[in-house]
């Protein structure tokens, strides 16, 4: 009877493992695409003055962008913020697909969710973008 009762009592012993959170990662801002505009209006300026004005304005609105939004991956979604104030939130669950476009210089990040497309600039650290979409959300095609 002694040999049972152990029986049993290893029977119900189990182990649980510990869940392994990922770490929230921020990437860095990268400031190469609004500048890049800034230096092409320059010369473009002796053309053509409302078309250099133009992008030299939207290079500057990409700066500031870049200054101040943030995107962090967490380990059920993609936040966006502005300073501190969370503005959207992605779900990978919803996701379908994503991609960077043009590799040799990364300058357009676009991704599908069910019910929506989105494409923002690359004003943040590319390959660090690329790793975190490849761990936390890998393509279907």
């Amino acid at each position: 009877m002694k040999e049972s009762i152990i029986w049993i009592v290893t029977a119900v012993t189990t182990v649980v493992p510990s869940p392994i959170s990922d770490p929230t990662v921020e990437l860095l801002p990268n400031f190469r695409l609004p500048i890049a505009l800034v230096f092409l209006a320059l010369p473009l300026f002796l053309v053509q003055v409302w078309l250099s004005g133009a992008i030299a304005l939207f290079g500057l609105f990409l700066f500031i962008q870049a200054a101040t939004l943030r995107l962090r991956f967490t380990p059920s979604d993609l936040d966006i913020y502005r300073g501190e104030s969370l503005i959207r939130r992605f779900p990978y669950q919803e996701w379908q697909n994503w991609r960077i476009f043009w590799t040799p210089v990364p300058i357009l990040f676009y991704f599908k969710e069910v019910n929506s497309i989105h494409f923002l600039p690359v004003l943040f650290d590319p390959k660090m973008l690329q790793t975190c979409l490849e761990a936390r959300c890998p393509r279907i095609s």
